[in-house]
């Protein structure tokens, strides 16, 4: 089913033309990614299908009663409730309807109350009605389904009483995709759904979207993500859409093979009107020959000719070197303690060294001190106990995801130039050409910039001061996947040693030489990649599972044959869990199907050659009452096995 098409769509701001011919469409159960550089018109498209924005000119559609929900990347969230009463809001239709229930079982329990039996057979009915809708929209999982919400978005170790107006920025954003997965719209517009999670979440995430039951539409810079996720790309360049399918890799490939085909198309076609003219030139004027020169001159102003297949819009292009070489030995952390209270430190006892050209990635879920760890490190912040000791000749860049380094009220130009004031104008404008302030873009004032383009000035700046420990707290966010792929390219070329933040997975996966994960209990150090370090942290889990069961061996009789009895008994839960389940999906297709079935016969008997036709009409409302009894038996059982 076509939920949404866009035809010939434009979007102008003043005089800047955003959007200048958009094709697009969603249908039912698509994954559907919109990919193009920052600034090219990615969130303003999803404002207008979301009808938060007009457009100028083309055709919006929209299927009839379609619901849509919309996540942008900032949320606009305020609310004095409870996490659980702000998502209890989108069930706000079911706790009125059970409210209605339980008034309905006082009444029901005293039958004398009822003037007739005849009366109190109807109000069973009633209530038996409102029960089965009550049943159908989910009211005996709705409760379950926050707490699963919550806890898969990360808020589940947060105080019970904590309300949404004490979340951080980030954190109402969160929420408010938790909002919006529990409201189950039939098109789910999500603007960079991955920003502000750890990758624990983020895997809950992919997993919960992978078997959404609507379509999605979504911006994301996560490349993995994408991968996971969606079957159908647009890319938006120059204003334009293009249609790819396939996931994010396939989306790269076609478009590379795309334009090699295009390229040879226009050089062949380059040649031959080369050839053409060089013929008609020099045989127009010999009588000989001038009729075969007219007839090409025909068959050239006949031919359509190909544009030059337009390349990648312009990327930043940079690399990271070194002043000095540093000695061998770079970094070396020693039972530190860090955070910003000394009787309340975020994390303590803190171990490990860094050597020369390692790149680091420093991992682990939110909250456990990724970033104060390395503000410690690179002098950002006090350390509360051990030491911090820096190797021969090493000097540190830091990159602040924050970018609060950066002057405000300062002119791009002056916020590096301020900072390299030896170096000459010119070079500095050939710097930062390089990351995409050209013109007249030096001149903005910082605060005017996008996360993007404040992001690449950062970088800018980093690049400038050639140091050889580079750290780094989240370099990725705000980079679109160009950038992001040129900002990996010069790390791997870095001739220094890197430690970082990111929850990037194919970023961590390309620069990553060895993973230190960070927990509530300390680090754990994974010497390889991310790849390396998803299979080992597997393996382990595998190990210490075997390692139980060897422990139950080593027990006194009695205690493991009541280990054995437990375990027998966790194994036999588990399978009748899973056959509980099986079970459930079997039912909700089987009822899905009456109810479709069930649909379909009632459509039937409104058709005037049916109703007219006593002995038709009589037959297919015979077959919808057996359908009725056997949905109300799938249902009861179905209601049995959610208890």
């Amino acid at each position: 089913m076509l939920l949404l098409q866009a035809n010939k769509m434009s979007k102008s701001f003043g005089t800047d033309l955003i959007l200048s011919n958009i094709n697009l469409e969603v249908q039912s159960q698509e994954r559907i990614a919109l990919v193009g550089k920052n600034g090219s018109g990615k969130s303003t498209l999803l404002k207008i299908f979301a009808g938060e924005l007009s457009y100028d000119s083309g055709h919006l559609t929209l299927a009839k009663d379609v619901s849509i929900g919309y996540l942008e990347q900032n949320s606009k969230l305020e609310s004095n409730e409870t996490l659980f009463q702000e998502l209890l809001k989108v069930f706000a239709p079911l706790v009125a309807m059970e409210k209605d229930l339980r008034e309905m079982e006082v009444k029901m329990a005293d039958p004398e109350s009822f003037a007739t039996s005849k009366e109190y057979e109807k109000f069973l009915s009633q209530y038996d009605q409102l029960q089965t809708s009550f049943t159908q929209l989910g009211g005996y999982t709705y409760e379950s389904d926050i707490r699963s919400v919550l806890n898969g978005l990360g808020f589940g170790s947060f105080p019970q009483d904590m309300t949404v107006n004490m979340l951080s920025g980030g954190q109402k954003t969160r929420l408010s995709l938790g909002k919006l997965l529990l409201t189950k719209p039939d098109l789910l517009i999500l603007d960079e759904p991955t920003n502000h999670l750890d990758i624990e979440t983020l895997t809950w995430l992919e997993n919960y979207l992978q078997h959404y039951p609507g379509a999605l539409l979504l911006v994301s810079h996560d490349r993995y993500f994408l991968d996971r996720i969606v079957n159908k790309v647009y890319e938006i360049s120059r204003g334009e859409s293009t249609k790819y399918h396939g996931n994010y890799s396939k989306y790269l490939d076609q478009k590379a093979a795309n334009y090699e085909r295009e390229k040879q198309l226009y050089e062949k076609q380059q040649k031959e009107v080369a050839d053409l003219q060089d013929f008609i030139q020099r045989n127009i004027v010999r009588a000989s020959t001038t009729k075969r020169a007219q007839s090409r001159r025909k068959k050239l102003e006949k031919m359509e000719l190909l544009d030059r297949p337009a390349g990648d819009d312009p990327s930043a292009r940079f690399s990271f070197t070194i002043l000095k070489q540093s000695g061998n030995d770079v970094l070396h952390v020693e039972d530190l303690s860090i955070g910003y209270h000394r009787d309340q430190p975020i994390n303590a006892h803190l171990s490990f060294s860094i050597r020369r050209t390692e790149s680091v990635a420093l991992v682990g879920p939110n909250g456990v001190g990724k970033t104060t760890l390395i503000k410690t490190i690179a002098s950002q912040l006090p350390k509360l106990a051990g030491s911090v000791t820096l190797g021969s000749q090493v000097t540190i860049g830091y990159y602040d995801q924050e970018q609060s380094t950066l002057s405000t009220n300062k002119t791009v130009l002056n916020e590096l130039w301020d900072d390299f004031p030896t170096t000459p104008e010119k070079d500095i404008r050939t710097v930062l050409g390089n990351f995409l302030f050209t013109g007249d873009d030096v001149l903005k004032p910082v605060y005017a910039l996008s996360g993007g383009e404040k992001a690449r000035l950062a970088l800018a700046k980093l690049m400038m001061k050639k140091d050889n420990f580079l750290i780094l707290d989240e370099p990725t966010n705000h980079l679109d996947l160009d950038s992001k792929e040129v900002l990996e390219a010069a790390i791997i070329d870095f001739p220094g040693t890197v430690l970082f933040v990111s929850h990037d997975r194919y970023f961590i996966n390309r620069i990553t030489t060895r993973v230190l994960e960070l927990t509530s209990e300390g680090l754990t150090d994974y010497l390889g990649d991310y790849d390396y370090y998803i299979n080992k942290k597997a393996e382990q889990e595998e190990i210490e599972r075997m390692e139980q069961e060897k422990h139950q061996v080593a027990l006194p009789e009695k205690e493991r044959t009541e280990g054995r009895h437990a375990f027998e008994e966790d194994k036999r839960a588990k399978k009748e869990e899973r056959r509980r389940q099986r079970r459930i999906e079997e039912l909700e297709e089987h009822i899905e199907s009456i109810e479709q079935s069930i649909s379909e016969k009632e459509e039937q008997l409104l058709n005037p050659e049916i109703y007219s036709d006593h002995d038709k009409a009589r037959e297919l409302n015979d077959e919808i009452v057996i359908a009725k009894e056997q949905l109300d038996t799938l249902m009861d059982e179905w209601t049995s096995l959610q208890t």
